[in-house]
């Protein structure tokens, strides 16, 4: 059997050599590449593979064991769809872009280490980055820059917590890390801003939407979901944990239920379900990390598979505000139905991940937890579920008629939905044997338990029906919601002009003082201060050569001039070599040295 090669390296020399390509050669190539990265996941063996000396720190680039493995295979299956879905359009930062974010990803999870693990974790924003710009437009161009603004400040952020952890006495190893310190808070930071919690991670809604159609598949996919298995490694059952999975699970919805354009409102609904995941970190039982895993593969699914519908009505319509779009079920009709197996799946994956996640919380007794799940739940499903593809297919007619989306994309869609559906109606053979934590024993489904749910679908998909029949939803408004993002879109800009202003005039003053003064007066001296000084030393031997006050004054000005050109006879030259020797040995002659 051949020897696996490290996951993150094919995805990394894929990227590259999809850049370098052209045409249909480059498709070809682009799709090779994660199918390849899916062979090689067949042949990988538990244990730590790939270690390197680096200075006086061991890397590791490979730890395969239940946690990684599950991930891998995830972003790995996931980096195929998201190639499959862009490859008609071959689009050379798409492509490349997608892998690259995909090897970071997979690096990442391998990661055995914190020094490997903060490298690609690096790199990931650079893949994210080529997906925004994909778009070719002004506000895509902005939103990279405040991607870019962000996630540079999470680096530091993390850099900084790591710096100080290990100066701490802190090991290098990517376990388990107690949160006591600066440094490990400030990782635990850096590790949120990825993970978008509350105001920190208000770049979520404001990038993934200016992002093409298909990079944000690659979006939704590795950034968050690579944040919840690192805080799964190295902060399980931190109680704050608890509490930042509630604002995330909760606070959104409001945002999602007013939102016009439809991909904030996936965005927003996916730091929702995030939430969720980071709640069951929070709780760090073994069940509820078997349900974060579990969650965050069903959750991948799903979302990627909505974003595709919504990637596609706007390839097909250049449109994708609520308000412009409805009755595209008579034109995209398999599009409409692969977005309403999406929107099923947030149901289904209530029996899954959630169920999971909810038992532990149950378990543990945090009644006010467990109620906000239920809310979050029910506000996904409303929010995602029920409103997009009702405002995009179902709703009156907009006079809209185009075209299905190309097969390649439906090819994508079509696969991704049969995987959202095999994951939760098969769970016990597809997606437990491959949990962290296999061992631990899944909460049996119940009839009550069941009835609970499909009663909480019904429930809100009835409110749902109400709401809109009464005209009490809220309007689709064509207007820009401020969330925390307001913070770095108008502190970003005022930073940026404070920094002009003050540092700038630092350095004005610094160079009129500098170059101005300090400079000049060097040069002054040099040019008559010198001259000054020899005329000092030379005026009483040219009076004991007898010459007169004229021929004094014609030797200063000869003095002067040999002072600007550089040029004086070797005499004068050994001479003042011979006073400054004599100088120096007096000096230290006193000194005593």
């Amino acid at each position: 059997m051949p020897e696996a090669l490290p996951p993150f390296l094919i995805f990394l020399v894929g990227a590259a050599l999809v850049a370098c390509l052209r045409g249909r050669v480059r498709q070809i190539a682009a799709l090779a590449v994660p199918v390849v990265a899916l062979f090689n996941h067949t042949l990988l063996t538990p244990g730590t593979h790939w270690r390197i000396e680096l200075l006086d720190f061991e890397l590791i680039l490979g730890r395969i064991d239940a946690a990684s493995s599950i991930f891998l295979g995830l972003f790995t299956l996931l980096a195929f769809i998201g190639i499959l879905y862009v490859v008609r359009e071959n689009e050379p930062l798409d492509l490349a872009g997608g892998l690259l974010y995909a090897g970071s990803a997979t690096g990442a999870v391998l990661a055995g280490d914190l020094i490997s693990l903060f490298f690609f974790w690096e790199m990931l924003t650079l893949g994210a980055i080529l997906c925004l710009l994909a778009r070719r437009t002004p506000a895509s161009g902005r939103a990279a820059m405040r991607y870019l603004f962000v996630h540079v400040f999470g680096g530091v952020v993390l850099l900084a917590g790591l710096v100080l952890h290990l100066a701490a006495g802190g090991g290098t190893a990517f376990e388990k890390i107690t949160l006591e310190g600066p440094g490990p808070w400030l990782m635990f930071l850096g590790f949120g801003i990825n993970c978008a919690w509350p105001v920190v991670g208000a770049w979520l809604p404001d990038t993934y939407p200016e992002a093409s159609p298909g990079g944000v598949v690659f979006m939704a996919t590795f950034t968050t979901k690579t944040a919840i298995y690192v805080l799964s490694r190295t902060f399980p059952g931190e109680p704050v944990l608890l509490w930042i999975g509630v604002a995330m699970a909760v606070i959104p919805l409001f945002y999602a239920l007013i939102e016009n354009d439809l991909r904030r409102v996936l965005a927003y609904a996916l730091v929702n379900q995030v939430g969720i995941m980071v709640i069951g970190i929070g709780v760090g039982t073994e069940l509820a990390l078997n349900g974060t895993a579990a969650q965050a593969c069903v959750h991948v699914l799903y979302k990627a598979l909505l974003f595709m519908a919504i990637g596609s009505v706007i390839l097909r319509t250049g449109k994708s505000r609520a308000s412009d779009l409805g009755g595209l079920c008579q034109s995209m009709p398999l599009t409409c139905l692969f977005c309403c197996v999406g929107s099923v799946t947030i149901v289904l994956s209530g029996f899954v991940g959630k169920a999971m996640i909810k038992g532990a919380v149950g378990h543990e007794g945090l009644a006010l937890v467990w109620f906000a799940l239920l809310l979050a739940s029910a506000g996904a499903f409303v929010a995602a579920g029920l409103r997009v593809p009702f405002a995009a297919f179902f709703r009156r007619d907009a006079g809209i008629r185009c075209e299905e989306a190309p097969l390649n994309q439906l090819l994508a869609m079509g696969f991704t939905a049969a995987l959202c559906l095999i994951a939760c109606l098969l769970p016990g053979a597809v997606l437990y044997p491959f949990l962290p934590h296999p061992g631990t024993a899944v909460p049996a489904l119940s009839l009550g338990k069941i009835t609970a749910e499909l009663s909480l679908a019904l429930g809100a998909a009835l409110a749902f029906t109400v709401f809109i029949r009464k005209g009490l939803f809220p309007a689709d408004l064509r207007a820009t919601h401020l969330d925390g993002s307001w913070l770095y879109r108008r502190g970003g800009p005022a930073f940026y002009r404070l920094a002009d202003r003050s540092l700038n005039a630092v350095n004005d003053t610094a160079s009129r003082l500098f170059l101005g003064k300090i400079v000049k007066g060097i040069v002054d001296f040099f040019e008559s201060g010198l001259p000054r000084l020899a005329c000092l030393f030379m005026t009483p031997l040219w009076k004991l050569m007898g010459h007169d006050a004229h021929r004094i004054e014609e030797e200063r000005h000869a003095l002067f001039r040999r002072a600007r050109i550089g040029a004086f006879p070797i005499s004068l030259t050994a001479f003042s070599a011979v006073i400054l020797l004599g100088l120096l040995s007096a000096y230290y002659y006193v000194s005593g040295r």
